[in-house]
């Protein structure tokens, strides 16, 4: 068969390309595309990151108190009645059999009854009690807004963190974060809009406490880490010239293109190429220190003789940058101390004090830096943990999983500083006053912040997915 029968015989149509050779055939057009649109915004950049702003908040359900999130996750479940719930009935029973009824604890191996090691003092003009573990933090009272009727559905840490972190005691759900910066959206377009500083720890549960989940990827929280490379490969590892930098990114939005042709996926792939792209020049200016004055770095413990202290000092200090910034959310996570976390199934009293001198003096500083840059009111500081613990004994000298009753604490963006909300029983075990929730807590966040969570939603397997499920209310009396 020759040339021209071939052409009119009616059997044979050419085989239509497939979407992938279509897609690796125009990868290149699409990535200058949207390399172009890439320079494009930071030519506007000035004017772009001022309307970016505008629109966020023009965005919100309500009038935003804050503009930006940082969580001080406290690994592993400090005591409540031996931080910021005094409770002087234990003294009362030390040693003598718990006088209340128990719960099956994590372990079950109960002792006596434990009282506080540490004494608890009244602090600034509203009195509020805390304990002599946080003498630094006990300095800025006034700023806290304590709760101390939280409770838990879990007594085990992975899924009492999946809850704490997505609002779901299951992995897959997205992250706090991941909801902040999906509701709404970013102030700087060259950072993520969800970044967590891992100190040495991360949360039991794994880096599904950051996922995006059924969000979009580009939500997800970006690792940073205090000490060495910021984040990993953020700095080119030789000089590249522009041209070589085009090249090299074009081939990598090309190889997306060619091998996931699904549109949310790629979409998301172009977005954390652009992002990753712009990072480059961010992040080494973001995570170098150096041109912190020496007032500041004293300020949040930089050469403190601990050397847990001094990487969370560098951690609070890269917060109140990333939220400067415009950064959404922060996740602040724990160094890796003595004690293992604050999680003491023994040897309480050692433990305690190696996690709490490694916090202490950074966590003030942080409220304090924050406050003498007009920074607080727009930026809500929140303290918790995923769990807290027993009044009586594990053992002899330490403390199980509590979720019946615990201990969390917010500052600055809009709560109302120097109270105390909610109440345990006389030795600390049950909330009985005002019990709330995780997902009491993650609503006032969101409210803070200007959205109504039962609104903030996402479709996904059917029916409209929320960081609070179907629960959820305001705590009122923290709203100033």
């Amino acid at each position: 068969m020759n040339s021209h029968q071939l052409h009119h015989c009616r059997r044979f149509h050419p085989a239509a390309p497939s979407r992938r050779d279509a897609l690796r055939t125009l990868g290149g057009g699409f990535g200058m595309l949207a390399f172009a649109g890439l320079f494009g915004r930071e030519a506007l950049a000035g004017d772009a990151a001022d309307m970016l702003a505008e629109r966020a908040l023009a965005a919100t359900h309500a009038p935003a108190r804050a503009r930006s999130v940082i969580f001080l996750y406290m690994d592993g479940g400090p005591s409540q009645v031996d931080t910021f719930d005094p409770k002087p009935r234990l003294v009362d029973f030390d040693g003598k059999p718990f006088p209340m009824k128990t719960s099956p604890t994590q372990f079950n191996n109960n002792g006596n009854t434990l009282a506080s090691p540490w004494r608890f003092r009244r602090y600034g003009e509203s009195g509020l009690p805390v304990s002599d573990l946080f003498p630094h933090v006990a300095g800025v009272a006034d700023e806290l807004c304590v709760i101390r009727s939280m409770t838990s559905e879990f007594s085990e840490h992975t899924n009492a963190n999946y809850l704490l972190h997505t609002g779901a005691g299951i992995p897959g759900r997205p992250g706090m974060g991941a909801w902040c910066s999906y509701g709404l959206g970013d102030e700087n377009d060259n950072l993520p809009g969800f970044v967590v500083l891992e100190g040495g720890l991360i949360p039991p549960g794994g880096l599904d406490c950051f996922t995006a989940g059924f969000l979009p990827a580009r939500h997800q929280g970006s690792i940073m880490r205090p000490v060495g490379e910021a984040i990993a490969d953020a700095t080119p590892r030789e000089a590249l010239d522009a041209q070589e930098r085009k090249r090299q990114l074009i081939a990598r939005l090309d190889s997306a293109f060619a091998h996931d042709a699904a549109s949310d996926a790629v979409d998301s792939a172009i977005r954390n190429h652009e992002l990753a792209y712009r990072m480059q020049a961010a992040v080494p200016e973001l995570a170098s220190l150096d041109g912190e004055s020496r007032e500041t770095k004293d300020l949040y413990g930089f050469d403190s003789p601990d050397a847990n202290t001094r990487v969370y000092a560098r951690e609070c200090c890269l917060a109140r940058r990333l939220v400067e910034r415009g950064v959404r959310f922060v996740e602040v996570t724990c160094p890796r101390t003595i004690g293992d976390r604050w999680d003491q199934h023994g040897d309480l009293k050692a433990g305690h004090e190696a996690n709490a001198h490694a916090v202490d003096q950074p966590i003030a500083a942080l409220i304090l830096d924050l406050k003498r840059r007009g920074l607080l009111e727009s930026t809500l500081v929140v303290w918790a943990a995923e769990f807290g613990r027993t009044p009586f004994a594990q053992g002899s000298n330490g403390r199980d999983h509590n979720p019946f009753g615990f201990t969390v604490w917010m500052a600055g963006g809009g709560v109302k500083g120097g109270t105390a909300i909610g109440a345990t029983d006389e030795f600390g075990y049950r909330a009985v006053e005002q019990p709330f929730k995780i997902h009491d807590l993650h609503a006032t966040m969101l409210h803070l912040m200007g959205v109504d969570h039962r609104r903030l939603s996402f479709r996904f397997g059917g029916r409209d997915m929320r960081l609070t499920d179907v629960h959820g209310h305001v705590i009122e009396g923290a709203v100033g």
